[in-house]
């Protein structure tokens, strides 16, 4: 009896681990901009899908695009893969627009669900007046165009339409995309991409694999904590937006030392900006006349030039915001002009306000010290002539002197202050 029972729990065993070999599909989720940390999480995932023998990887992607660096990392790991990349343009409403259109035509399966679109895959200059360098222009979409031609003559994809889709910027909804032979497939959810993908032949470099899908265990893959929270940071906006504030915090550290909490959220913002910077390729004269121009606002505040300074520096803070990310050929990867102008208009604003305080104080008349002093008003307790006397004014005696002998009593005024003598006039 005991016998049969170990039996038993060793042919389930065996049957369990049979059922579960080449019967797992790894799923990860890939959402946003094509950066140094998605790449290091697509390639991850490749990577464990290797290592697990997995059926094969599917790549959920919705993203306007990226870094030229990153997703050509991305394809040459996916072009190397010992095991299946299937790119999914999932769930309705997405796109792989740029670089995402790049890395779903080298996929070995390329497959969309409805209602999602493909292409606008040209590099793209910030705009006609900053673009000097035409011919440069020219050699980035030319390589650009050379580029995913080549990558779908590999995967036996329409070439025309890649070509056309870098130089005019051409996109396709999933219909299209499928009628005119970009992608492969078009399917309403990833447990149906399987049942669509069971039987289909692939193939890996020099090998051909059929893929065994229906019914496979999906194991999702998800970005640790980490690699979330530097994604997020890595958006251009949220890093432009990062930097403003930890200029403006050390602003208010600097000008109201021992305020703790500006200085300590300012720095903060500041090394994850420049964390940022780092994998987004920033363009440092864009930062340097961003630095200029808070520093022409301050000295406006603090030196008075009737906003001269200001303008300047709003018109400094405008151009290097432009130039942030201005080489970057994607414009998903450049700050938005919709984020650029509010954040210079409230600026502008927020500093105009210190201006207008500034030149508010100076034209005050003093409160404290010998210039308050002057125009105030009291009692002469003697009589006060050039040679001197005694006033009552401000709650205490003073030693007094008048151009004209005022007698006792009259009320007085003081028109001038020398050391600790008050010069006084009748009223």
């Amino acid at each position: 009896m005991i016998v049969r029972k170990i039996l038993g729990i060793m042919l389930l065993a065996l049957g369990l681990q049979a059922g579960a070999g080449g019967t797992e599909v790894l799923v990860a989720k890939v959402d946003g901009g094509i950066d140094p940390i998605t790449a290091k999480f697509m390639i991850e995932a490749i990577d464990r899908a290797e290592q697990q023998q997995a059926e094969c990887v599917v790549f959920e992607l919705d993203t306007p695009g990226g870094l030229d660096d990153s997703m050509r990392t991305i394809i040459k790991h996916i072009m190397s893969a010992k095991v299946p990349v299937v790119v999914f343009v999932a769930p309705p409403g997405s796109r792989a627009a740029s670089a995402g259109a790049f890395i779903t035509m080298a996929s070995h399966v390329a497959a969309m669900s409805p209602g999602t679109a493909i292409g606008a895959a040209h590099p793209v200059a910030i705009g006609q007046s900053l673009q000097t360098d035409t011919n440069m222009a020219a050699k980035v979409s030319n390589d650009a165009a050379a580029y995913i031609r080549s990558i779908a003559e590999k995967r036996g994809r329409n070439i025309d339409w890649a070509n056309s889709a870098v130089k005019e910027s051409v996109s396709l909804s999933e219909t299209e995309a499928l009628a005119r032979k970009v992608i492969d497939l078009v399917a309403p959810s990833t447990e149906a991409l399987m049942t669509m993908l069971d039987g289909r032949t692939v193939k890996l470099n020099e090998t051909t694999v059929t893929l065994k899908t229906k019914g496979a265990a999906l194991t999702r893959l998800e970005m640790n904590w980490r690699d979330e929270l530097l994604h997020v940071i890595a958006n251009p906006n949220l890093a432009y937006i990062l930097l403003m504030l930890g200029l403006i915090g050390l602003y208010f550290e600097l000008s109201n030392p021992g305020a703790i909490l500006p200085g300590v959220v300012g720095a903060i913002s500041l090394i994850l900006a420049f964390f940022a910077f780092q994998t987004l390729s920033v363009n440092y004269a864009g930062i340097l006349l961003i630095v200029l121009a808070i520093v022409l606002i301050i000295a406006d505040i603090m030196t008075p030039t009737l906003g001269v300074l200001t303008v300047g520096g709003l018109v400094a803070m405008f151009i290097g915001s432009l130039m942030l990310f201005s080489h970057n050929p994607d414009p998903a990867m450049r700050v938005s002009l919709q984020v650029i102008i509010p954040v210079v208009l409230i600026t502008g604003a927020f500093f105009a306000v210190g201006v207008w305080l500034s030149l508010k104080a100076m034209v005050r008349r003093p409160v404290s010290g010998a210039e308050g002093l002057v125009g105030q008003e009291g009692d002469a307790r003697t009589a006060i002539t050039r040679d001197g006397g005694t006033a009552f004014i401000v709650g205490a005696h003073w030693n007094a002197v008048a151009d004209t002998e005022i007698p006792a009593g009259r009320r007085v005024k003081i028109v001038a202050v020398k050391q600790m003598t008050l010069k006084v006039e009748a009223l």
